[in-house]
This record gives C-alpha cells, sequence and structure tokens, in this order.
C-alpha cells in the first residue's frame, strides 16, 4: 500500500518539480507518511505552483518605479479630521452611532499574526504592554466595544450589539479562543465575537521548491491580511452577517494601540459620502518614513510601497508646503456587506500576490532543522487594500496620528514601534483628555477605563477641577 502511496505522490510531483518532498520517506513511520501524503494531496499543487509564478512576475514588475503612473488622491474624496466643521462632526458621529444603534455594525480584527518581533510565542493580541491596568490589546479593544454601545444608547434610548468578527491563523486561533473564555468575553455577549482562520500558502525557496517544515510536514504561513476575503466566504462570514442585518465593516490591524474601534465619526463620514471602501490614513512623518502612502495608479485606488517612487517623486509638495503623497495607509478600512460580497464573488481569485523574503526555518538535506541567518525562501501573501481599485465611491479619512495610530510591532530594543513607545502613546493622550476636560495637573502614568470614555467625552464632570498622580487607572466607580 505504502507503495502505491508512494509511486502516486511521486508521479504528481515529478511533474511539478517538487519531487524532493520525498526525500525523506524511507524514513517515516506509518502515521507520518499518512500525513505527509494528505499534506501534498490537500495542497492543489498545480495552482499553488501557480500562484508562486504568479507572485514572483508580480514582484519583478513591481521593482520599475511608479512616478509616471502614481496621482495623489483626488481632494474631493478625501476630509481632514483636522479642518472638520462642528456641524459636520455632529453629523458624522450621530450616523455612525445611529447606525451602530440599529445593529448594522460589524467589527472584522486581523489578527492572524504571532508576536515573532515582539519576542513571545503568543498572539500579540495577549500582549500586555505594562499599563497601570495591566490590560491587553484584546482587553482594550473589547471596552471600547463596550463603551460604543452604552454611546449608541444613550444617545438613542436603545442600541443593538456590535458584532467582532476576528480572523485568526493556525498558530493564534485555539489560543486566541481561549482567551477570550477564560476571561468571559470581557463582559461582550459570547455570541457576538466570532473567531474564524485565515487560510496559509506553502513557503517556498527562492527558486520555487516547497519547503519542508518536518520530514513529514510541509511548510506553511498565513496568506496575508488580503486572505480576509477568501476566508470570509469559506468561514461563512459573509452569511453570518447578512443575517444579522450588517451594513457596515469596520477593519483593522490588532497591532494599533490606539485603534477607535468602528469610529462612529469614521463610519458616519462614509455614510454620508455613500461609500462602499473608506480608509484612514495619517500624514507620514517624513518624506522617508516607510510606509505605504494611499493614492491613484493608472487611476484605480491602490496602496504603493515607498520604495516604489524615486526620493524626488516623495519630496513633492503642494502650493501649501504639503507632501503630495502624505497620506500614509494604517491598515484601517471601511467596507459595506455589498462591497465585500462584490469582491468574494468576482474579484477574490484576481487578487495580487506579493512575495516577502523571510528566514523559514527548514529540513535540510541530513533531516536536521536548520534556522537560517539570512532569508532563505518567500511567503506568499495578499493585501487587505488591494481590493480599493475595485471600489466605485471611494473616500479617505485623514486623522491625528497622535489620537490614533500607535502600532505595536517590535521588542523594546528597536526602540520604535513597540510596547514602551505605545505604552507612551496611549498615557500622553490620555493625558490631553484629562487636561482639555479640565484636570489642573496631571503626574505620572494616568490611564483612562475605555469605559468610562471612548474617546475622549463625558470626563468633564469627573475630572475638572481635579488633580491626578499616577500609576493609576480611572475607572468606573
Amino acid at each position: 500500500m505504502c507503495n502505491m502511496i508512494h509511486s502516486q505522490l511521486k508521479s504528481l510531483l515529478e511533474k511539478y518539480h517538487q519531487e524532493h518532498l520525498l526525500q525523506f520517506w524511507n524514513e517515516l513511520s506509518e502515521n507520518e507518511k499518512e500525513y505527509l501524503f494528505n499534506d501534498i494531496m490537500n495542497l492543489n499543487i498545480s495552482e499553488m505552483i501557480s500562484q508562486f509564478n504568479k507572485a514572483t512576475a508580480f514582484n519583478n514588475n513591481k521593482k520599475h518605479l511608479l512616478d509616471n503612473k502614481i496621482k495623489p488622491i483626488p481632494t474631493n474624496v478625501m476630509e481632514s479630521i483636522q479642518n472638520l466643521l462642528m456641524d459636520n462632526v455632529l453629523l458624522y458621529e450621530k450616523l455612525g452611532l445611529q447606525e451602530i444603534a440599529d445593529g448594522k455594525v460589524a467589527v472584522i480584527l486581523l489578527a492572524g499574526g504571532q508576536g515573532t518581533r515582539l519576542g513571545v510565542d503568543f498572539p500579540k493580541g495577549m500582549y500586555n504592554i505594562c499599563l497601570p491596568s495591566n490590560r491587553t490589546l484584546f482587553e482594550i479593544q473589547a471596552l471600547r466595544i463596550r463603551s460604543l454601545q452604552n454611546l449608541a444608547k444613550d444617545k438613542f434610548g436603545k442600541s443593538k450589539d456590535i458584532t467582532w468578527y476576528i480572523m485568526t491563523s493556525d498558530a493564534t486561533h485555539e489560543l486566541t479562543v481561549a482567551y477570550f473564555e477564560s476571561n468571559k468575553y470581557f463582559g461582550l455577549n459570547k455570541n457576538n465575537i466570532i473567531a474564524f482562520k485565515q487560510n496559509t500558502m506553502p513557503c517556498f525557496t527562492l527558486d520555487g521548491k516547497i519547503i519542508l517544515d518536518e520530514k513529514y510536514r510541509i511548510s506553511r504561513a498565513p496568506d496575508g491580511n488580503g486572505g480576509l476575503y477568501i476566508a470570509l466566504k469559506k468561514e461563512g462570514i459573509l452569511i453570518d452577517m447578512k443575517k444579522r442585518g450588517i451594513n457596515s465593516v469596520h477593519v483593522y490591524s490588532v497591532d494599533n494601540v490606539l485603534v477607535k474601534v468602528a469610529d462612529p465619526m469614521f463610519l458616519g463620514f462614509c455614510i454620508s459620502r455613500e461609500a462602499d471602501c473608506g480608509v484612514k490614513a495619517v500624514i507620514k512623518r517624513s518624506v522617508d518614513e516607510p510606509v505605504g502612502i494611499i493614492c491613484q495608479i493608472d487611476g484605480l485606488y491602490t496602496v504603493a510601497e515607498y520604495s516604489e517612487i524615486s526620493t524626488d517623486t516623495a519630496k513633492l509638495r503642494d502650493n501649501k508646503g504639503n507632501l503630495i503623497f502624505r497620506s500614509g495607509n494604517i491598515c484601517n478600512h471601511y467596507f459595506t456587506l455589498a462591497f465585500l460580497n462584490n469582491i468574494s464573488e468576482n474579484y477574490e481569485k484576481n487578487l495580487d500576490l506579493h512575495i516577502a523574503n523571510k528566514k523559514i526555518p527548514f529540513i535540510d538535506k541530513n533531516g536536521e532543522k536548520s534556522k537560517p541567518n539570512i532569508p532563505n525562501g518567500v511567503k506568499i501573501e495578499k493585501f487587505v487594500f488591494d481590493v480599493f481599485k475595485y471600489s466605485t465611491k471611494f473616500v479617505v479619512w485623514e486623522v491625528s496620528r497622535e489620537d490614533e495610530f500607535s502600532a505595536l510591532k517590535n521588542s523594546n530594543i528597536m526602540k520604535i514601534d513597540c510596547p514602551l513607545t505605545t505604552r507612551n502613546d496611549l498615557l500622553r493622550l490620555h493625558k490631553k483628555w484629562l487636561l482639555n476636560s479640565g484636570a489642573t495637573r496631571v503626574e505620572g502614568d494616568v490611564e483612562i477605563c475605555p469605559l468610562i470614555s471612548y474617546g475622549g467625552e463625558n470626563l468633564i464632570e469627573i475630572v475638572k477641577n481635579t488633580s491626578f498622580e499616577g500609576p493609576m487607572c480611572l475607572k468606573m466607580p
């Protein structure tokens, strides 16, 4: 029987020049042989090789600068919170809170990544950045959702709940589900928190050979945050959204400590414009900040990597002295359910495939596990923003970086986008809220529980003419 299986696999793999996957066949146990057989047969190897070739071709084409194709976002599709009239502030907030109160809002959290760069082996959402409350990212975001539901109820007398969908990966799913269960869903209705897994793709060597993670197992990695769209369909999330009457969907990345989950102002802005796709942006810190740029390429909306344009183009300024290409992407998006359905049915298979060069552990010729010091292979990924070009009513909402974006990506050794910087950014924001609300003095680390204030509101009666000295967390009595 094993000879038949080996012969079947060998014939298949030779066709695609992947017969090296069987190099340790004679050393495997019967169970391991069965595992490898199923691993290969479930791979759809012809499709995977095709995707590697497509990703490689796309990556090679990206080496050409986009200076002759790139254009800034038209001013008529963009609005900045910095220049917003009070009438619009009130309108957008009302529209957003009404959408929440009516139960038409869902949130999708992109949480498939582990904290490898942070130096931990658990989901990034479980990371504690050492606030006075010791809250993790998951807990902070859960409390912000509860706070929003309270705001909507206060505004309209009643409110339905926000549905929270959490996209995990093979590496994070079980730990994430168990974490929410053990913490009793942080006070949210467990029926409104739905975890689902994104797909994985095999890892390849630089010359297109599938990598073995073990002698009997193929090396795989999550298919990037753009794997969202196939996962929404495959895992039944789009059907669930339809049953719940969802219209507006907020998608964001787990590692933004300042994220305004289901931000009613952002929702309201998008709704007022009848947008099918919206994106939050921050102004680039500098010309050479390595951040994706929201722009138009060949008339289609997209995000260009900073390396895809020349320094001269990146330096271009308008007549007010502002950078022309200044809108930095922070993975914070609005979609209608109709738009997501359209992507799922008509465009998902056409999404761009990107190559990321990585240091991928592998089984060497001697059958030993090897951990390379330099990139030895590639992971194929899709990006969540690659659907922008299919939008017919695209809008950009420009926000303050200090208020809404601080990414947790690195360990403290890097001194940027790390636990220390994100902690300081959140505490600095809370200090601003307190002083703006009439506090006389704020010394030390003073944190504000999201259940007291979602975005700096409702603090005047609590903090006016009051002095605060940390470390402390201001919370409900």
